[in-house]
């Protein structure tokens, strides 16, 4: 008989292609299951995707954690996924109850949420680890430093490349310090952006990894890019993966220079640009729900996936009716 294995996307939001990547990865697998996905708005692209859609309540609401915990018992989920970094403070601080249902929240430990939010705690975080990360200060700590520009600034805690600036010279540096809110100031590093798509198994061994160097990003995201593999960086991942306790997936930012890579930051979830790695080779979500359906699964081979494949991404559309819409508003939940 085949495994089980039921579960939900969070904020699933413009992630069709990957609720698609995970109807493929079922098929491979052989594993039953069913991919349910909410979101507060029902245009939701991603909620068309899915076996069962619902509109739910605010993440800062009183309402959503017995929405949440509740569509958990109906569904019957085994696995819980954020999809963005809003959900992961929620899940992290609430994932003794929301575990109570059975289903497993792929997120890391509630103690390491602020090492990824907070680019101060990231940064002595990777020095604490030994791996390479720029130099970097707060506006109360540079003192009398001497400084070599140009440096980077950018928020403390923040996402999609928000509020983000090279500084050139002191009187651009001054300015920042007083535009970006609450800033850190780093070291510029020249060179190419790398993101890491690492997937753990239950305990933070990794269990798939894939380098893709960022070409052109839309709003954070990735719109083109290249798969690479560096074993340098590919061993260093694994190892931030283990100090944080990851469960599931996280992608893990370097930028290099010299060719040496520089950590800079870390999302404790599903990247968007996991689709470019699926098409190099590296089935990371079959991994994923094997390791959920407790399937025996096979040595990790790192570094065995297609490099030099590029992705280039497109927009595409869906048209709804008025009717359309008001069928997607009718899975609104309901206690």
């Amino acid at each position: 008989m085949a495994p089980l294995v039921n579960i939900l996307l969070c904020s699933i939001g413009r992630r069709v292609e990957l609720a698609r990547l995970f109807k493929q990865a079922y098929q491979r697998t052989g594993i039953k299951g069913k991919i349910v996905g909410f979101d507060i708005n029902p245009t939701a692209p991603a909620l068309w995707e899915v076996d069962k859609p619902y509109i739910v309540p605010r993440l800062n609401t009183p309402e959503y954690l017995p929405a949440l915990i509740d569509i958990c018992r109906k569904e019957q989920i085994n696995l819980i996924l954020p999809l963005i970094d809003y959900d992961i403070p929620v899940l992290a601080q609430n994932k003794t109850a929301i575990e109570e249902t059975n289903a497993t929240v792929c997120v890391i430990p509630e103690e390491m949420v602020s090492v990824v939010n907070d680019k101060w705690a990231t940064y002595q975080f990777f020095t604490q680890l030994g791996v390479k990360t720029p130099k970097s200060w707060l506006p109360e700590t540079l003192n009398n430093e001497t400084l070599s520009y140009p440096l980077f600034i950018k928020p403390r805690q923040g996402s999609a490349s928000q509020h983000t600036f090279k500084v050139n010279n002191q009187r651009e540096l001054e300015f920042f310090i007083d535009y970006v809110p609450d800033p850190i100031i780093q070291e510029f590093i020249p060179g190419a952006e790398i993101t890491n798509d690492v997937m753990c198994d239950f305990t933070g061994v990794m269990q798939t990894f894939v380098s893709r160097q960022r070409v052109e990003v839309r709003s954070g995201e990735v719109n083109k890019g290249v798969t690479i593999f560096n074993e340098g960086i590919c061993r260093d991942s694994s190892k931030i993966a283990a100090a944080l306790q990851a469960v599931g997936p996280i992608t893990v930012q370097c930028m290099q220079k010299d060719n040496t890579p520089y950590f800079t930051e870390i999302n404790a979830r599903l990247g968007g640009g996991v689709p470019l790695g699926v098409a190099a080779g590296v089935h990371s979500l079959d991994r994923l729900l094997q390791i959920a359906a407790k399937q025996p699964i096979p040595p990790s081979q790192f570094g065995s996936y297609q490099t030099d494949l590029y992705l280039s991404r497109f927009d595409d559309s869906r048209f709804l009716t008025p009717n359309d819409r008001s069928q997607m508003a009718q899975n609104r939940y309901k206690n």
